[in-house]
């Protein structure tokens, strides 16, 4: 029985720099509002690499009301407006973190036009570029300078975007402590992700989803491969354990 149903938002709840498709989060949302009185429909939470204020805004558009995992770790519980970080966010990560912002702002920006640091994140360093090829040009020179100076840190990306996170940081944990918070087995929850950020989380939940416009490394990892992309993919799946559950409590009855 899937009793939480977790999604990630960039490539899944929408595109990154696209309108998102309001009619889909808006059956996306009716469905999460369903979660309080049909045991078959799992509540809706979030784990995204995104910085908290959109993590917020998002679980805000779905109603979400569960907490919702933010930077990859960072847990945020909406009913009580608490943050947690992860024990491996010490003061050494912090100042290491500032380090390698100062680090993309002065040595790597000003020499890929359109890059920008993504601001508000706390736990890591993160850049965005609207063309892929830029990223995939920028990401072997973050990795060998992460490499050789901060052991503690890995680097993950996206087509749009690159994040430098605390390797205990990951959306393993991130799952992990939300279950915690939530008193529940990670096998009692489903995941929907579609980059290589998203794999940790897989390892460990009931059953994860990757949409068809997934990385394909990412499909490989995922139980389930939905056919349809993006906001789409994310509904069918959520369909689909529904359905599984209905299924579960009916033959449990």
């Amino acid at each position: 029985m899937i009793k939480l149903f977790i999604t990630d938002i960039d490539g899944c709840l929408s595109r990154p720099f696209k309108t998102p498709d309001w009619d889909l989060l808006s059956q996306l949302r009716r469905l999460n509002e369903q979660s309080s009185n049909d045991m078959a429909v799992p509540p809706l939470s979030i784990c995204s690499g995104r910085p908290f204020p959109y993590v917020e805004a998002v679980a805000q558009w779905l109603g979400v009301d569960q907490p919702v995992v933010f930077e990859s770790a960072g847990i945020y519980e909406l009913e009580t407006n608490k943050i947690d970080f992860l024990p491996a966010f010490d003061d050494e990560a912090e100042l290491q973190v500032e380090e390698l912002k100062s680090w993309l702002r002065e040595q790597i920006v000003p020499d890929y036009p359109g890059l920008i640091i993504e601001f508000t994140k706390r736990m890591d360093a993160g850049v965005i570029h609207l063309d892929s090829d830029v990223i995939d040009e920028l990401y072997p020179k973050v990795v060998e300078h992460v490499t050789e100076h901060y052991p503690r840190f890995e680097v993950h990306y996206t087509d749009v975007s690159i994040n430098i996170i605390l390797a205990k940081n990951n959306k393993r944990n991130g799952i992990l402590e939300l279950c915690e918070v939530l008193d529940l087995d990670p096998q009692e929850v489903a995941y929907i992700g579609d980059s290589g950020g998203d794999i940790p989380g897989f390892k460990i939940v009931g059953r994860s989803f990757a949409p068809s416009n997934a990385a394909e490394a990412v499909q490989d990892e995922a139980d389930i491969v939905v056919e349809g992309k993006v906001t789409e993919a994310v509904l069918m799946a959520y369909r689909q354990v529904i359905q599984d559950n209905r299924k579960t409590l009916a033959e449990a009855s």
